[in-house]
């Protein structure tokens, strides 16, 4: 089964805020199976019009362990922090 990836550029527009989300992510991303594979806060232009904002990857091993992160109660308790601090556009990719 291919492995997927997590893409999301954040604006952060609440410091604060988005730190709350910050402090407990470890804790709910413990144990998915998932690496994060890069955040950026200055990611280099190659080519187009890039979003502004922070750039994040994970890698998970298949969609079952990416939904037993993105859609588990723990994580869903910290993502208004998130929701509250920024706008962010994400999608997931299905690797080879």
């Amino acid at each position: 089964m291919p492995s997927v990836v997590f893409a999301a550029t954040i604006r952060i527009s609440d410091h604060a805020e988005y730190q709350r989300y910050l402090d407990a992510y470890d804790e709910a991303f413990a144990g998915t199976g998932g690496e994060v594979l890069a955040v950026d806060d200055a990611p280099l232009r190659l080519e187009g019009t890039p979003l502004p904002g922070r750039i994040v990857l994970i890698r998970f091993p298949d969609e079952a362990a990416f939904r037993s992160w993105y859609d588990s109660d723990a994580y869903k308790r910290i993502v208004v922090h998130r929701h509250k601090a920024a706008v962010t556009d994400a999608l997931l990719a299905h690797g080879r």
